[in-house]
C-alpha cells in the first residue's frame, strides 16, 4: 500500500487512497495518508484525498475533526478541488453530526 502511495501514477495514487480508506481498519492511518495527500501537486489526487476523509466519516464515524477541518477548509480556496472538499465536508456534517 505504502508504494502505491508513493507511486508516481496518480490514479494508482487514487486507487490505493480509496482502498485504505473502505478496506483499512486504521482511520487514524488513512487519515494520516488524505491529510499528507491533500497536499499532492495533482488536483486529482487531492480531490480524492478530501474524499476520502468524507468516506472514513461515514465508514469509521470518527476523525481529528481539528486537523481535517482546518485542511478542508483550505482546500476549498482550491478552485480545482473546491467541490470534493465541499463534499467531504457535507458527510461529515452528517455523519458526524457536526454542525
Amino acid at each position: 500500500m505504502e508504494l502505491l502511495l508513493r507511486s508516481n501514477d496518480e490514479h494508482e495514487v487514487q486507487d490505493a487512497l480509496l482502498s485504505a480508506a473502505y478496506y483499512d481498519p486504521d482511520w487514524r492511518w488513512v487519515q494520516g495518508k488524505c491529510l499528507a495527500l491533500s497536499h499532492h501537486p495533482g488536483p486529482r489526487v487531492r480531490w480524492i484525498a478530501a474524499t476520502c476523509l468524507g468516506h472514513l466519516a461515514r465508514i469509521h464515524r470518527q476523525l481529528d475533526l481539528e486537523l481535517v477541518l482546518q485542511r478542508l477548509a483550505e482546500l476549498k480556496a482550491d478552485p480545482l478541488v473546491k467541490a470534493g472538499a465541499e463534499d467531504a465536508l457535507d458527510d461529515i456534517r452528517f455523519y458526524l453530526k457536526f454542525q
